[in-house]
């Protein structure tokens, strides 16, 4: 659980609490299907905006292999969620993750804004989809 704090100059006033932008990337368990890593990034949304946040971005990266074993796994399904909501949400969720034993690792990242468009890992992905295919074409 890591949350590195910086300064935001927008900053939106709710119920005396502070909004702020985060970016929370959890490790799910190799052996979840897809639908229940979604249903676990569900579950996160939806305990953000319960307590008042709004999850603006979901992104699931896919399985992907660990550079070690962690509890076993070889391999986990990365998800990321980019959060506008104040601190007090991002505890809560951080909580609700720890308990889950389908989540492996977290961790919250306080960011100054968010990426528009796909991130990073989404535009590798497409880069190397598409880099094989031009391969498969070349046969």
């Amino acid at each position: 659980m890591w949350i590195r704090h910086s300064k935001v100059s927008d900053r939106q006033e709710v119920k005396g609490s502070e909004m702020a932008l985060y970016e929370h990337i959890f490790l799910a368990r190799q052996d979840l299907s897809q639908a229940q890593v979604d249903a676990l990034a569900a579950s996160a949304t939806e305990i953000v905006e319960k307590n008042e946040g709004k999850v603006t971005k979901t992104e699931t990266w896919g399985l992907k292999s660990l550079a070690y074993k962690i509890d076993r796994n070889r391999k986990a399904h990365f998800v990321l969620l980019n959060i506008d909501a104040p601190g007090t949400v991002v505890e809560e969720l951080e909580r609700q993750t720890r308990i889950n034993e389908d989540v492996i690792r977290y961790m919250t990242i306080r960011v100054d804004e968010h990426e528009d468009g796909p991130s990073v890992m989404m535009r590798k992905n497409d880069r190397d989809r598409k880099r094989r295919s031009d391969r498969e074409d070349l046969d």
